[in-house]
């Protein structure tokens, strides 16, 4: 399993998306807003699941953070770019 099909899964389940298949996120499509519509609230719930299934730290409110959260692959690539080995 890749890290994105790893992250649309963990999506489904941490924000218990009960109409959400993980294979129906496109991994460009944007995770917010006209997307999949994740709102503030699903972000903390998110990022918390991230942080402990990685251990990449997504609380700081940094630009940074805030593109990572555009699309299923930009968010895989900031955590393989932060996650501890």
């Amino acid at each position: 399993m890749t890290l994105e099909q790893e992250l649309q899964k963990l999506i489904v389940e941490a924000l218990q998306l009960e109409d959400v298949t993980p294979e129906s996120i496109d991994l460009d499509g944007e995770l917010f807003g006209s997307g999949l519509g994740l709102d503030s609230i699903d972000v903390l719930e998110l990022a918390t699941a991230i942080e402990r299934k990685y251990a990449v730290k997504l609380t700081q409110e940094t630009p940074e953070v805030r593109a990572a959260f555009r699309s299923v692959n930009t968010l895989a690539a900031f955590v393989r770019t932060h996650r501890k080995p």
